[in-house]
């Protein structure tokens, strides 16, 4: 046994930082022009609902402070019979109507009946369609990834097809999907209540200082979280479809191979985070969502980013796990030793 350790330790790889996994992910995707051709071709359903899901988002995400700016507009108006505009109260008659700034203050320009059908209909998009497609898509990508990987050769897009789609494994993942899902909707709905509360407090008191860094702090650290889990949760994804454990069973292999591995799992989401954001922000401003070729361009980035993120999750589980066998051996050793030492 203590051969074996030493051998061990002899064979013992570097730990992968979050940089070396994003550079073999990236080295799997270029040496593999098969599977690009793969993932995309088992991703166009993904794409073209992300099409439509990411004009209805970015719409909702401009109309949503507008929403809100009615809304207290309307409050103060019946509450005081005028409303706050830069900290002077504007009195104005039942039936008169509020005319300021053109931009975000004319109210009656300002028509809001498509929004709640609107934001329904995204709710429902993220909850049904949108998660199915996007969990083949991932399982698809891991399994192959995986196998390029473990046999570090080539192999062709028809070998690919034809050994990629297991239905047992697609059901046991959409099950592990389930009980992510659940867990990544309540972050989501934290998120969606802690911006909101954050916004009127901003509103109402946004001369002070001190509710700005309460919101700014409250956001941040809900963030780190849900990054955080998220790391913990698509490795869930990943132990299903490399080792076949579904449901809560990977949710608990998961957390145990993510022990001491949190902060490189949080940096790890935190880049792909980063670049949803870089590649999202331009196009709101640009107004790709009213029409254009803007929100494809986006669409087709989106789907890069997405591929590096399943296959560096696969990368960052064999790591993982390669760690805790090397470290399940080390102290198998060492409690020999003891054993011995107390005989």
């Amino acid at each position: 046994m203590e051969s074996e350790s030493k051998q061990v330790m002899k064979q013992r790889k570097k730990q992968l930082e979050v940089l070396d996994i994003l550079k073999e992910a990236l080295t799997i995707l270029v040496k593999n022009t098969n599977f690009i051709i793969f993932a995309f071709l088992t991703s166009l359903p993904l794409l073209f609902l992300m099409i439509h899901f990411e004009t209805l988002f970015q719409q909702i995400l401009v109309d949503t402070p507008r929403i809100v700016k009615h809304i207290l507009l309307q409050f103060n108006t019946k509450l005081y019979g005028g409303f706050i505009y830069e900290h002077v109260i504007i009195l104005t008659d039942d039936d008169a109507t509020i005319h300021l700034d053109q931009d975000y203050y004319t109210v009656t320009s300002f028509s809001s009946k498509d929004y709640l059908p609107n934001l329904i209909q995204l709710v429902f998009m993220y909850l049904v369609p949108l998660h199915v497609l996007e969990l083949g898509s991932a399982a698809l990508t891991v399994y192959v990834s995986s196998k390029l990987k473990s046999e570090e050769g080539r192999l062709s897009l028809k070998q690919m097809f034809l050994e990629s789609f297991d239905a047992s494994t697609m059901k046991g993942t959409f099950i592990t999907s389930l009980y992510l899902l659940s867990m990544s909707s309540g972050i989501l709905l934290a998120a969606a209540w802690t911006v909101s509360n954050s916004y009127i407090l901003y509103m109402t008191f946004g001369c002070y200082i001190v509710f700005a860094l309460i919101c700014f702090a409250a956001l941040t650290k809900l963030l780190m979280v849900y990054l955080e889990w998220s790391a913990i949760w698509n490795m869930s994804i990943v132990i299903s479809v490399m080792d076949g454990i579904h449901g809560a069973g990977a949710l608990r292999v998961s957390f145990f191979l993510s022990s001491g591995n949190q902060k490189r799992g949080l940096y790890l989401m935190l880049v792909f985070f980063a670049l949803g954001v870089c590649f999202r922000v331009p196009c709101i401003f640009l107004g790709c969502y009213k029409g254009g070729s803007g929100i494809f361009v986006q669409v087709g980035l989106f789907f890069l980013v997405n591929t590096l993120k399943w296959v560096s999750c696969m990368i960052y589980f064999s790591d993982c796990k390669e760690r805790k066998l090397e470290k399940k051996i080390i102290d198998d050793v060492e409690v020999g030793k003891d054993l011995q030492s107390g005989s």
